[in-house]
């Protein structure tokens, strides 16, 4: 079994940091200093092609529908791997030493690669920690799965579209500070990307209209959509994830089937990438259907395909939560997910 251990909490997710004033401090210093660096850097020459690099898939794919023909971009985290643990190999510290603009997303999600662009990068690069630049401290999300006394908040800002739209403003703006000869282009695509994650908005809470109020409710196999459960109405009840290389004993296990039932849920969701036994006996025991094929940053297909992007990610996961508990994800499915360029980024797979 590849899942090593299970911890669920049944508690609703806290909004706002609840931190002290000097954590709170401590995070609107760091946040002042993440806008900043997305502020600076020095133009590239003219005639010069723009070098990008970028973190998890979803953050790639929306620098590469911004950025267009006009730039190199390549992606660092390999899909299907754990974000939160990766550890970039010393090879990647070659592409960064020739990158203009990083992207991350911040929030202390990506720590190692960060530490190894700033010895890497080159003076006048940007390092634009997108997330921890967008949302202000006192929207940060703790929960059973990121506690205030860990320190870090939860980073999933990406899978609610309202925090992605701001994710596709800043890149613009980067973009066009630091490639200027192609400002057209980069406010063109962003334009029209930002009117795509704006009808995944209106597709969202339509479909929301549609699943019973008492059945908007997710566990999940990883704690990925505290900041969509906020904007469009709907709980986060728990998260199943691994915790140590022990599997859960018979009666962690039965302990876990009784919370299942109590909550009333339809439908429990597991990950696509990281397939589990345990969660799927959870599932039959306490009589709810067991979906495990949601994604948080592993983008749908393969590089190439055309729902192998950001959109395409969001339009999946959103159509499966919708259909397994009870709505009408017909807006949803009639999206249009197609990039606004022909994305050539490179993605580790």
């Amino acid at each position: 079994m590849i899942w090593i251990g299970i911890a669920l909490s049944l508690s609703a997710c806290s909004a706002g940091s609840g931190s002290t004033s000097s954590s709170v401090t401590a995070e609107k210093n760091a946040q002042s200093t993440a806008r900043a660096a997305c502020d600076t850097g020095t133009a590239i020459a003219a005639g010069k092609r723009l070098r990008i690099s970028a973190t998890v898939a979803p953050i790639t794919s929306i620098v590469a529908n911004i950025a267009g023909e006009h730039a190199d971009i390549a992606g660092l985290v390999p899909e299907g791997t754990n974000s939160h643990t990766f550890e970039p190999a010393p090879s990647v510290a070659a592409i960064l030493a020739k990158t203009d603009v990083l992207f991350v997303n911040g929030l202390l999600l990506e720590e190692p690669t960060k530490d190894l662009a700033e010895q890497n990068l080159s003076n006048g690069a940007v390092l634009c920690e997108l997330g921890t630049a967008a949302l202000p401290v006192a929207d940060y999300i703790y929960d059973f799965s990121f506690p205030i006394e860990g320190g870090k908040p939860n980073p999933h800002l990406w899978t609610n579209p309202p925090l992605a739209r701001q994710y596709a403003e800043i890149v613009r703006d980067v973009l066009v500070r630091m490639d200027p000869a192609h400002t057209d282009a980069y406010r063109s695509n962003a334009d029209v990307f930002i009117a795509r994650i704006n009808q995944l908005d209106a597709a969202m809470v339509a479909a929301t209209a549609t699943v019973p109020a008492n059945q908007r409710k997710l566990l999940t196999y990883h704690d990925a959509y505290a900041y969509f459960a906020r904007t469009y109405g709907w709980t986060v009840i728990g998260a199943i994830q691994p915790s140590n290389f022990d599997e859960p004993t018979a009666k962690e296990i039965a302990n876990l089937i009784t919370q299942v039932r109590k909550t009333g849920v339809p439908a429990i969701f597991g990950s696509e990438v990281f397939p589990s036994p345990v969660l799927e006996q959870i599932g039959a025991e306490a009589n709810v259907k067991y979906v495990d094929v949601l994604r948080d940053d592993d983008l749908p297909g393969k590089p190439g395909d055309p729902s192998h992007s950001f959109l395409g990610l969001m339009q999946f996961d959103y159509i499966t939560m919708v259909d397994a508990l009870g709505g009408d994800a017909a807006a949803l499915k009639a999206l249009d997910i197609s990039d606004v360029n022909i994305d050539t980024a490179e993605y580790p797979q």
